[in-house]
C-alpha cells in the first residue's frame, strides 16, 4: 500500500539539503528487530542516518535525495521482512489497538487449549502409574490432539508469521526456534500417538505458547499506553484561529481558519479565554497571560504591546492583536515535542543487552539443538531418538525462565508501588529507577503542591476564614480561588457582587462582608510584613478583619523526602521554569544548593545532559509541559498525578497524592527490585548449565523438558514474590525530620 502513495508528499527538507521521512513499521516482534532495521538500511547506499524507536514504532530516515528516492527506502525495508508507510498518528493507533485485540483472542485460545489439555495429560501420567490401558491412553492423546493442533495454528499465528517473514528475508529472529520448537513438539506428538506411545507432549506445545504470549501482549499494552499520549501535545494549540485581514475596501475582516493554515506574519485576534494559537508579538491589547504549562511560570505574565507569547498560553483579561512569527512546525510546543521524539530515541544499556541478547539467542538454540540431533546419528542412534532428543533441547532451551528472571520482579515490585502510590509507564522504569545516583526536582507543582493555599489559615478565627471561603466562590480573581478552597461543600453567597480589581462584596447577617484589596475591605496594607512569594487578599464584617497570605506550600514531606534521598546515596538538584526569586526559598527550605530557575526546556535538557556526561543517571521529578522533554531526556523520570498530560505522558512513573513519599519508596523498591532481578538471572542461567547438558545427553524427554522449563519459571517467580515480604519504610519513619516542621508553609521554613 505504501508504494501505491505518493512518498514524495511526506518528505522533509533539513536546512543542508538532506532528505527525512518519518515511516510506520510493520512487524516488529522484539529488540532484535530494531538492529535488523537499523542495520540494514545502513548498508544502502544514500542512506545518511536511521534511527528507529522501538516505542513508537517510528523509523526516522535521513538520505541523500541525488540517490535515493524514498520508495527505495520502503522497498529496501521490505526485503529484510518489514513493511512501512508514512507515519500518521491516527493509522498507527488504530493497526496497534487491533494487533493488541488479536494478540489477546490468541492468548485466550491457548489459555482455554491449555487447560482442557493438561487435564488430559494428567489423567494420562496417573494411568501411566496405576495401568491405564492402551486405547484409553490414546483415546486421550487424540483429544488431546483435536485440542492442541487448531489451537496452535491459531494461537502461535504471531510467531509463526515473524518466522517466516525472517526466514524468507535470510535472516533469524527468536521467533524462529519458538516456532520450530512448537511445530517439532506437535509433530512428534502426533507420530507418537498413532504409534501408540506412552508420552505425547501436545501440553507442552501449547503451554509454551501460553506463557510467550502472555509475556507478548503485556509488553505491547506497556508500550501502546506510552506512546498514548504523545498526541496531546498538538491540543494545547487549539483548532482554530481568528485570523485579521482587510477587504476591497480597507475594512478589517475576521476569518476562522485552522491553526495550521496560519503563517509568519499574519495577524490574529486572541479574545480572553482562547488560547494563543502561535508563537507571536503583540502589536495591541493589554492582557494577562496563564504560561504556567508553557514555561513553568506560576504567576500570570501582564501582557503589553510588544511582548513576544507562545502558542498554547490562555488569554484572561483583555482582547489580544497578535503578529505571528512561528507558526507551524516552529512553535515553541512543536520544538518541545522535536525534543521529545529527539530523547525517546535514546538508548539505555538494558535495551542495548536486550538487542545483543536476541541476536545470539536465536543460532545459538538452533546450532544447538542440530548438533545434538547429528551428535546421537553419528553414535548410533535412530532418527526418532535423535529427534526427541533434539526437540527436548529446543524446548529445555527456551527462554521462559530467562524471560520471566526480569518481569516476574516487575509484576511484584509494580504491585508494591502500586501499594506505595507509584503507577508504572515504562517497563524499564523499575531497573533505571535502581540506577540513579542524582534526583532532579522541577518546583511549580512538583517540590510544591500544585495549587497555592492560605498559608496562614491556622491564625485566622475558623468563622472568618469560612465565610471569607464562601464568599471568594462568586470571584474569579486566582488569588480568591486559593481562598474559596477551604470552603469544603459550602455555597457561596446569594447576590455577590464583585468589582473588577477591587473585590467581592455580600450581606451577611445584615452587614457587608468583603473580600479583596487592602483598600476595598479598609485594612491596612503596612500591617505586618507579607512573607516571601505570598500574596495578600483582606477580609472584613461586622468591624472585624483578617489578612490572608495566598501562596504555594511545599509538599507536606518534601524535606523529609530530600533527606531520605539524600540518604539513599543520591545528589539533589532543582532545575525550574519559574523565575529565580521564587525558585531561591524553596532550595534553601529544602537544604539544595544546587538550583537554577528560569529555564527553558532546551535549558533543562543541557543541565541533564552535563550531568549525564559525568556519568551520573538522572531521575528527573517534574510536572509541566516544559518538563516534558527533560523527562525523556532523564535516565529515569516521575511526574505527580497532577501533571499535564504531556509530562505524564513521558515519565516513566506516576505517582498519587500531595506527598513526595512515593518518590523516595519508588527508588527503594526499584534498587530491592534490582537485587532481585540479578538473583534471577543467575538462577536462570544455572538451571541452563545444568539442564541444557542433561538433556544433550539424552536424560530428559520433550515432557520432562517443559516441565524444567515451567518448573525453572517458577522457581524465578518464588524467588520474586520475596519482595512482597519485604515491608518498605515511609521517608516519614526513616527520617530524623520531626513531623510539625515537615508542615511548614515555605515561608516559615525561610524565615525560620
Amino acid at each position: 500500500m505504501a508504494e501505491q502513495l505518493d512518498l514524495s508528499l511526506y518528505v522533509k527538507r533539513a536546512d543542508d539539503g538532506a532528505a527525512r521521512m518519518d515511516l510506520a513499521i510493520e512487524g516488529i516482534t522484539c529488540a532484535a528487530c530494531l538492529d535488523d532495521i537499523e542495520r540494514g538500511l545502513a548498508r544502502v547506499p544514500g542512506v545518511a542516518h536511521a534511527r528507529l524507536n522501538l516505542t513508537t514504532h517510528r523509523l526516522a530516515v535521513t538520505w541523500d535525495e541525488t540517490r535515493l528516492r524514498p520508495a527505495d527506502i520502503v522497498a529496501a525495508l521490505k526485503s529484510i521482512g518489514y513493511g512501512a508507510y508514512p507515519f500518521e498518528q491516527r493509522r498507527v493507533e488504530a493497526e496497534e489497538e487491533a494487533r493488541a485485540a488479536w494478540l489477546l483472542k490468541c492468548l485466550g485460545v491457548a489459555a482455554f487449549a491449555s487447560m482442557n489439555i493438561m487435564l488430559l495429560s494428567v489423567s494420562v501420567w496417573s494411568g501411566n502409574v496405576s495401568g491405564i490401558t492402551q486405547e484409553t491412553r490414546d483415546f486421550f492423546h487424540w483429544c488431546s490432539a483435536l485440542i492442541a493442533l487448531p489451537a496452535a495454528a491459531y494461537a502461535g499465528q504471531p510467531f509463526f508469521t515473524s518466522a517466516m517473514a525472517a526466514i524468507r528475508s535470510g535472516r533469524l529472529n527468536m521467533d524462529v526456534p519458538i516456532s520450530l520448537g512448537v511445530l517439532l513438539a506437535l509433530g512428534m506428538s502426533v507420530y507418537e500417538t498413532l504409534n501408540h506411545a506412552e508420552h505425547a507432549y501436545f501440553d507442552s506445545a501449547v503451554m509454551l505458547l501460553l506463557f510467550l504470549l502472555a509475556g507478548r501482549y503485556l509488553d505491547q499494552a506497556m508500550r501502546r499506553k506510552t506512546r498514548a499520549a504523545a498526541g496531546n501535545l498538538a491540543a494545547l494549540k487549539g483548532e482554530a484561529a481568528t485570523r485579521l485581514g482587510v477587504d476591497e475596501a480597507g475594512a478589517e475582516t475576521l476569518t476562522i481558519v485552522p491553526v495550521a493554515a496560519l503563517q509568519a506574519g499574519d495577524r490574529v485576534l486572541v479574545r480572553p479565554g482562547e488560547r494563543v494559537p502561535a508563537d507571536a508579538l503583540v502589536l495591541a491589547g493589554k492582557s494577562h497571560l496563564d504560561e504556567s504549562l508553557i514555561t513553568g511560570e506560576t504567576d500570570r505574565r501582564a501582557i503589553e504591546p510588544g511582548a513576544q507569547v507562545y502558542a498554547g498560553s490562555v488569554n484572561f483579561d483583555g482582547a489580544l492583536t497578535l503578529r505571528v512569527t512561528a507558526a507551524a512546525s516552529g512553535s515553541l510546543i512543536d520544538e518541545v515535542g522535536r525534543l521529545l521524539e529527539t530523547a525517546g530515541e535514546a538508548r539505555t544499556r538494558y535495551m542495548r543487552l536486550a538487542d545483543r541478547a536476541a541476536r545470539l539467542y536465536a543460532p545459538v538454540v538452533h546450532v544447538t539443538a542440530l548438533l545434538t540431533c547429528v551428535g546421537w546419528l553419528i553414535v548410533g542412534a535412530t532418527l526418532h531418538d535423535a529427534l526427541i532428543t533434539a526437540i527436548a533441547v529446543l524446548i529445555i532451551t527456551c527462554p521462559c525462565a530467562l524471560a520471566l528472571a526480569v518481569p516476574a520482579v516487575q509484576v511484584v515490585a509494580s504491585g508494591a508501588l502500586f501499594r506505595a502510590g507509584v503507577y508504572l509507564n515504562s517497563p524499564e522504569a523499575i531497573e533505571k529507577l535502581a540506577e540513579v545516583d542524582v534526583a532532579v526536582f522541577d518546583k511549580t507543582g512538583t517540590l510544591t503542591l500544585p495549587e497555592p493555599r492560605v498559608a496562614n489559615a491556622a491564625d485566622i478565627a475558623p468563622d472568618l476564614l469560612a465565610m471569607a471561603a464562601r464568599l471568594a466562590l462568586s470571584s474569579h480573581h486566582p488569588l480568591a480561588a486559593a481562598v474559596a478552597r477551604a470552603s469544603g461543600r459550602a455555597m457561596p453567597f446569594a447576590e455577590a457582587v464583585e468589582t473588577a480589581g477591587q473585590g467581592v462584596e455580600a450581606m451577611v447577617d445584615g452587614e457587608a462582608a468583603r473580600l479583596g484589596s487592602a483598600a476595598f475591605c479598609g485594612g491596612d496594607d503596612d500591617a505586618g510584613e507579607t512573607a516571601a512569594g505570598a500574596s495578600s487578599l483582606w477580609f472584613a464584617h461586622a468591624g472585624r478583619s483578617a489578612r490572608l497570605l495566598v501562596r504555594q506550600t511545599l509538599r507536606v514531606d518534601a524535606r523529609a523526602v530530600i533527606d531520605d534521598l539524600r540518604a539513599q546515596g543520591l545528589e539533589i538538584h532543582i532545575l525550574s521554569g519559574d523565575r529565580a526569586g521564587a525558585v531561591e526559598p524553596v532550595a534553601r527550605a529544602l537544604g539544595v544548593d544546587a538550583w537554577r530557575g528560569g529555564l527553558k526546556p532546551q535549558e533543562k535538557i543541557a543541565a541533564i545532559e552535563a550531568l549525564k556526561q559525568k556519568g551520573k543517571r538522572v531521575l528527573m521529578v517534574g510536572d509541566g509541559l516544559n518538563d516534558a522533554p527533560a523527562l525523556a531526556a532523564a535516565h529515569c523520570s516521575l511526574s505527580p498525578i497532577t501533571a499535564v498530560d504531556m509530562a505524564q505522558g513521558q515519565a516513566d512513573a506516576i505517582f498519587l497524592g500531595e506527598k513526595l513519599a512515593p518518590v523516595a519508596q519508588a527508588v527503594d523498591i526499584a534498587r530491592r527490585a534490582r537485587a532481585l532481578m540479578r538473583q534471577n538471572l543467575w538462577l536462570a542461567v544455572v538451571y541452563n548449565f545444568i539442564a541444557v547438558p542433561l538433556a544433550i545427553a539424552g536424560y530428559v524427554t520433550p515432557l520432562v523438558a517443559a516441565a524444567a522449563m515451567s518448573g525453572s519459571s517458577v522457581l524465578v517467580t518464588l524467588n520474586a514474590l520475596r519482595l512482597r515480604a519485604h515491608a518498605i519504610k515511609t521517608p516519614s519513619e526513616t527520617s530524623a525530620a520531626p513531623s510539625d516542621a515537615a508542615a511548614l508553609t515555605l515561608a516559615e521554613r525561610t524565615t525560620r
